[in-house]
């Protein structure tokens, strides 16, 4: 079992130059019920199958399973779930010891822009870089579920 804790930020600024790494991602939801979620994700060349938990009241912390699935699996996947798949492009941005996942949509959820820091405790430190938005932690919109059936561009 393995418990996830991250933190959600939308994004004000520029953070390219600082990024080290980019992927693109498809990804769906077989189930998007806030109280368990399982996604189907196809990150580069992997496919991959998700199984995650209700957060908790700070919006934090969940229980995460993954395994990797051979990517035509995936694919195929893909066909049963949610309306709305989760395209986006993923940027690796390493700050002072911690990695920011910043998730740039495309598709129905254009112009969205998240960065996600995972932490090995809730009060861990960490710092902000001058790009790093308005937290969203817990806000179930921002949740990529959220946006397989209600797109950004809908709200």
């Amino acid at each position: 079992m393995h418990t996830e804790i991250e933190r959600k930020f939308l994004v004000s600024g520029e953070f390219l130059k600082e990024a080290e790494e980019a992927t693109e991602i498809v990804q769906g939801y077989l189930a998007s019920n806030p109280e368990r979620t399982v996604r189907v994700r196809i990150k580069g060349d992997k496919g991959y199958i998700t199984v995650k938990g209700k957060t908790t009241g700070s919006g934090m912390s969940r229980y995460e399973w993954e395994k990797e699935i051979p990517a035509e699996e995936a694919r195929e996947l893909l066909t049963l779930c949610e309306p709305f798949p989760v395209l986006k492009t993923r940027y690796l941005v390493p700050i002072s010891g911690h990695l920011f996942e910043i998730d740039v949509f495309h598709g129905e959820n254009e112009g969205l822009v998240i960065a996600e820091i995972e932490l090995d405790s809730i009060d861990e430190a960490f710092e902000k870089p001058s790009w790093l938005g308005k937290e969203v932690t817990g806000d179930q919109r921002y949740y990529n579920s959220y946006l397989s059936v209600r797109p950004f561009k809908n709200w």
